[in-house]
Formats: C-alpha cells, sequence, structure tokens
C-alpha cells in the first residue's frame, strides 16, 4: 500500500484508500498527517502529565486544535503545509516534556525524543511507520480508538471556528490531551476506550454549545429568513466554508465596492443571522453541496475562497480565481493570511460577473429559538394529530451513490410529519415544496452541522413538554455521514442516549462487527435500508 485511510465514507471499496484517496489526497500528504497525528499523540501525553501538575500552556493546547483540524477530510492537501506542522507539533513536544519535567515513568514511544528528518521525503518515511494500520492492539479496541480520534478531529472543527471569535474551554483542552495519550496506552481494555468514546461526545457537545454561544453573541439568534437561489447584476465572490467571522470580514471589507457576496454549501445558514444579513450585498446561495464544486465553481464568472472544508481537486477552469484561507490549503492555490482581502476582491472586480436571474426561494434560520418561540403552536398541532412525527434527515452530502435515499425520504414523508434539517446533506431535498402545517413549514432548515445542538435544544423542549424522555418523543433521527465532524456528533447522540439512529448511506469501515454489535445492542442503530421500507418501520 502507498497509504492507507478510511476515516471518510468514501473509503475506497468500503474498506480504506491505499493507492490515492478518494478525496485527492496523495500518498505523501496521507503520510505526512500520519506523522502529525502521531506527533500530536506524542505531544499529548506530556502536556497530560504537565497538567496533572497544574502546568499549562495556550500555544500547546491552540495548537493541538489547528493541528487535528487541519487532518480532517478535505481541509489541507499541501505537503509543505503539513510539514511545518510536523516540525512547529516536535518544537512543542520538548515545550510540553519540560512542563511535566518530573514525570520519570515509562515514556512510549511516541513521546520520546525521536529526531525529525530534515526534508520532506525522509518525513513522508517516517509517517509511513506510524499509519493507521500500526496495531499495537486487538481490532476492537484500535476500531473504538479510531472512533474516539476522528471524533476528536470532529470537534477541533468547531473549536477552531469558536476560537477565532473568541471562545475557548480549557475542558476541551484538557480532554484532548487525555484521550491522544489514552491512545499510547495499550494497558486500557475495551471499555475503558469506549468511556473515552462517549467523553468524546460530552466534549463535542460542550463545544457545539460554546460554537453557538460565540455565533448568537455576535450575529444574533437566527430568524426564518428567504434565501435567493438566483443571481444578481454584478461583480460577484463565492464563499464557501462554515466560519461566520470570516465572512463578516468579507461583508464589511466589500461593502460599497458593488461586489455581491454569495455563499455555497455550509455558508447557506450564514443569511438568517441578523448580524450577517444585514448586509445587502449578501445577495444569495450559489450552488449546493461540496461535491459539485467542479460544475458549479466552472460556472460562477467570479471570485472563490475556501475557509474551511470542504474543497476538492481544482478544476484548471478556475483554479486561476480560487483562493483558501485559514487551514485550507491546496497545492497551486492562492494562500492568504490573516484578514486583508484585497486579493481576492481586486481578483472579483476583474472578472466578468453576473447577469440578474432572480430563482427560486428557500428558507433557513430555523435555529432551537426560533422553533420554540412557536413551540406552544407544536405542543397544540401534536396534542391535537395535525403533527404525528418529527424527522430529523440531516448530516453531510457526498458524491458517493445511495444519497438520493434521502430525497426520496424527504418526498415520501406523510404530510402531517416534520422533517428538521442541518448540514450540507439538506442540498438533497430543501428545495422541495413540503408545505406546511398549521403556518408551521414541514420543512426547517437548523443551519450547519455543528448546529445539531439547536436540534437537540429542541428535542430537550419537547420532551420536557410531553414529560417523557427524547427517546419516547415522536421523533426519529436519519442521518448521513462523510468525514469526522458527522462522527463526533454522532458520539454526542449516543453520549445524550439517543436511541434508534439510521444511519447511511453505508456504516464506517473503522467499525469493526463487534463494535457495531455493541451499538445495535445498546442504541438499536441500524443501516438506512430504502426510504419506503424505514418510513414504514419508523410509523410502525
Amino acid at each position: 500500500m502507498s497509504m492507507f485511510c478510511y476515516q471518510c465514507e468514501q473509503a475506497a471499496k468500503g474498506t480504506g484508500c491505499t493507492v490515492v484517496g478518494v478525496c485527492g489526497k496523495q500518498p505523501d500528504v496521507a503520510a505526512l498527517q500520519d506523522l502529525l497525528v502521531y506527533t500530536m499523540k506524542g505531544i499529548a501525553f506530556w502536556a497530560d502529565k504537565a497538567r496533572a501538575n497544574g502546568a499549562k500552556d495556550q500555544e500547546i493546547d491552540r495548537f493541538m486544535i489547528d493541528g487535528l483540524f487541519t487532518t480532517v477530510t478535505n481541509v489541507d492537501f499541501d505537503p509543505e503545509a503539513v510539514s511545518k506542522f510536523i516540525n512547529e507539533g516536535v518544537r512543542l513536544r520538548g515545550k510540553a516534556k519540560q512542563l511535566a519535567a518530573a514525570y520519570d515513568g515509562a515514556v512510549p514511544a511516541a513521546a520520546q525524543d525521536w529526531a525529525l528528518p530534515a526534508s520532506i521525503e525522509e518525513q513522508i518515511k517516517l509517517g509511513q511507520l506510524h499509519g493507521v494500520k500500526d496495531y499495537t492492539v486487538d481490532a476492537d479496541i484500535h476500531s473504538v480508538r479510531e472512533i474516539i480520534m476522528y471524533g476528536i478531529k470532529g470537534y477541533a472543527a468547531y473549536a477552531d471556528h469558536a476560537r477565532i471569535l473568541g471562545k475557548e474551554s480549557d475542558e476541551i483542552y484538557a480532554y484532548t490531551h487525555k484521550a491522544l495519550a489514552a491512545m499510547l496506552d495499550d494497558s486500557l481494555d475495551l471499555m475503558a476506550n469506549v468511556g473515552l468514546a462517549m467523553e468524546a461526545g460530552r466534549i463535542n457537545y460542550v463545544t457545539m454549545e460554546l460554537l453557538n454561544q460565540a455565533h448568537v453573541e455576535a450575529y444574533g439568534h437566527p430568524v426564518p429568513t428567504p434565501v435567493q437561489l438566483g443571481t444578481k447584476a454584478g461583480k460577484g465572490i463565492l464563499v464557501s466554508g462554515h466560519d461566520l467571522k470570516f465572512l463578516e470580514e468579507l461583508l464589511k471589507q466589500t461593502e460599497g465596492t458593488g461586489i455581491n457576496i454569495y455563499t455555497h454549501g455550509e455558508m447557506l445558514p450564514a443569511h438568517g443571522y441578523p448580524g450577517l444579513k444585514k448586509y445587502a450585498h449578501l445577495v444569495a446561495n450559489y450552488g449546493g453541496a461540496w461535491q459539485d464544486q467542479h460544475k458549479e465553481f466552472a460556472e460562477f464568472p467570479g471570485a472563490i475562497i475556501f475557509n474551511t472544508n470542504c474543497i476538492q481537486k481544482p478544476a484548471d477552469s478556475y483554479i486561476d480565481r480560487l483562493f483558501t484561507w485559514g487551514l485550507v490549503q491546496w497545492p497551486g492555490v492562492k494562500h492568504l493570511d490573516g484578514w486583508d482581502f484585497a486579493e481576492v476582491i481586486a481578483k472579483a472586480q476583474a472578472c466578468d460577473g453576473f447577469a440578474d436571474a432572480p430563482g427560486q426561494e428557500i428558507l433557513t434560520g430555523f435555529g432551537h429559538n426560533a422553533i420554540l418561540g412557536v413551540a406552544d403552536k407544536v405542543i397544540e398541532g401534536v396534542k391535537a394529530g395535525a403533527i404525528k412525527h418529527f424527522f430529523l434527515v440531516g448530516g453531510c452530502d457526498g458524491a458517493k451513490s445511495g444519497r438520493n435515499y434521502y430525497t426520496e425520504f424527504a418526498e415520501q414523508a406523510p404530510k402531517d410529519t416534520i422533517i428538521l434539517t442541518l448540514a450540507c446533506g439538506k442540498f438533497r431535498f430543501n428545495k422541495l415544496d413540503l408545505g406546511d402545517i398549521g403556518g408551521i413549514p414541514r420543512l426547517l432548515d437548523v443551519g450547519q452541522c455543528n448546529d445539531a445542538y439547536s436540534a437537540i435544544q429542541v428535542a430537550v423542549a419537547l420532551a420536557d413538554a410531553f414529560e417523557c424522555g427524547v427517546n419516547d418523543l415522536p421523533l426519529s433521527m436519519v442521518l448521513s455521514w462523510y468525514e469526522q465532524k458527522a462522527v463526533a456528533i454522532l458520539l454526542t447522540l449516543l453520549y445524550l442516549g439517543i436511541k434508534n439512529i439510521k444511519l447511511g448511506p453505508s456504516l464506517p469501515a473503522f467499525i469493526t462487527p463487534n463494535v457495531l454489535n455493541f451499538l445495535v445492542e445498546n442504541y438499536n442503530i441500524g443501516p438506512i435500508t430504502t426510504a419506503e421500507a424505514d418510513l414504514k418501520e419508523i410509523l410502525g
């Protein structure tokens, strides 16, 4: 094998990418990312020991979040950028070791003072020795370790967004060190690792709550808002990603320039925030989910910029007007550091721009504050029999076949049911006209993937209103997954004790049969089948 990676849903042949990543990740980057993770485990070992003695370091804490996020699927494809992270990690490993200077016990290999080769080529060879297939424990423990690792990577993305808005939590940092250090401890049995996985779910909940707080304090609670899918005459910049602070700064710098700002993918929910929708030149959402960018970006006559995942290999037709920012990088694509977007603005001014072509409008902005604002109508609708069931149909979209299931599920859901949705999976059905029930739209767009926090708040409020547990509600979760943030959210739902989740389009390759049996027996989690059969089973 030239590489091995199975952290996303598109793993080749359902088992793992061994030649080149389906996402476009090359073997050199895969090896460097493996070495980066190995380095961070060594840092975590010493940082966890230091914290036991009351010693902390902000530089180390923040590096861990950035390093983990950079290894998430479709974030960083630049070997030089990953190599810089490794070099910085080796330096910080020494710093963490100094903080834990009094420790004199056994030291695992990852935490020892191994020398980092100077050349990227030698670093790649070293990384190949520390890949995911380097089992030191039985397959089931390894499987749970992988689940924990991907959960941590997922919440690292949310923690990064929150920190950009000035919100941090030492609880997140402490668990990150503890969990990564635990992966070096082969004495921990299966259930000890399961306990760490459940704790990862709790920490992801803490992180999503922190990010929600950051968004609301900065931009207000989302409100139901119609979003234009057409185009407006003039120059344009297309923003893809998740980071709202980035969008705000770009809106400020383009105000009065005549440039219109379009959202793409997971930026769609930005239109619902009062602090962002106040900008008149935030005009529309362009395109759908990330996997369609090759066609959509080629047809966008303006500048395009990514501020988080999910970037794909750029086509020649638009690479000269594509930019990356933050942790996202692709070799040969102009990367911007800092908050000066003059180059993007200049590129947009030099492009042709759009003609005026109004299109369909869709609704977004149904966060928990908006939904709970009409909770009395919802509760009344349930009691009167007008609302028979709620579905949470959301998660990641992707290119792999089988995702038409989610479109069919939304189309076939009975007219006396309400669908909550979030993340880019919504693009499979968010243009459908599903009508309303007593003035409440049947399709409620809760927001980005991290807004699973809002969906949970709605579920908890309904359970309180009906004096029952969440699992006793007429509520079913039908989720799609692609990358590591979906793993983090699934762990949160399991931590909260939520059962009967249906997951698709395929089950993760890193889950062994025994671990899957554990999830089935304890949480009744199961794979999707067909929309018709699953609806029949759920509605009984």
